[in-house]
């Protein structure tokens, strides 16, 4: 397998569903939609993607190759897509406290 592909399975396998899961985190609540709301939310994703990568690329150069090197793939897979939900659960529910507080 090309190294480059190798490095970067996870993140080409995991694109489409964090696209999903990003859209749907932009789109609701619909309202209120002011700038604030815009920028924080583009933070957010922003945030949660940059996470994913250092966190993938970390595992990936971490994980003990004694297991064969699809553990490699899973583990890298495994934590990126945990931190990336992290984060993104995190500012789903920052985002909420402070639309209540401010509608």
């Amino acid at each position: 397998m090309n190294p480059l592909v190798e490095l970067n399975l996870a993140l080409i396998l995991f694109l489409p569903w964090f696209a999903i899961l990003g859209v749907l985190y932009w789109m609701f609540p619909r309202r209120p939609r002011h700038t604030a709301r815009k920028l924080f939310d583009g933070t957010a994703l922003l945030l949660a993607f940059t996470a994913f990568l250092l966190s993938l690329y970390w595992s990936h150069a971490h994980a003990d190759p004694g297991y064969g090197r699809m553990w490699q793939q899973i583990l890298a897979t495994a934590v990126g897509y945990g931190v990336f939900l992290a984060v993104l659960t995190t500012a789903f529910f920052v985002r909420r406290r402070w639309l209540r507080r401010h509608p």
